[in-house]
């Protein structure tokens, strides 16, 4: 019983920490699912950027929008390579 318990924590901890530094990002181009290490530890899991391929600037969106195009940019743009 005390080992299936700590089999279930050690589990439930793994994937908690996953969750915190395992993302995935929608391509902004082709729609593509990538999977990517995070720069630092964040709750959000899933990426993508509301501009996608458009001219459409930051003051123009909603702030939902913004602060999604925000994170977009610091983690996938800046920290890596868009294959």
């Amino acid at each position: 019983m005390k080992r299936k318990i700590r089999i279930l924590i050690l589990v439930t901890i793994i994937l908690i920490l996953l969750k915190f530094w395992v993302g995935i990002y929608i391509h902004d181009e082709f729609g593509g699912k990538h999977l990517f290490i995070k720069h630092r530890p964040i709750w959000k899991t899933f990426f993508y950027s509301p501009r996608g391929m458009s001219d459409l600037k930051l003051s123009e969106m909603s702030l939902e929008e913004q602060n999604e195009q925000i994170l977009f940019d610091e983690f996938i743009l800046r920290s890596q390579t868009i294959e």
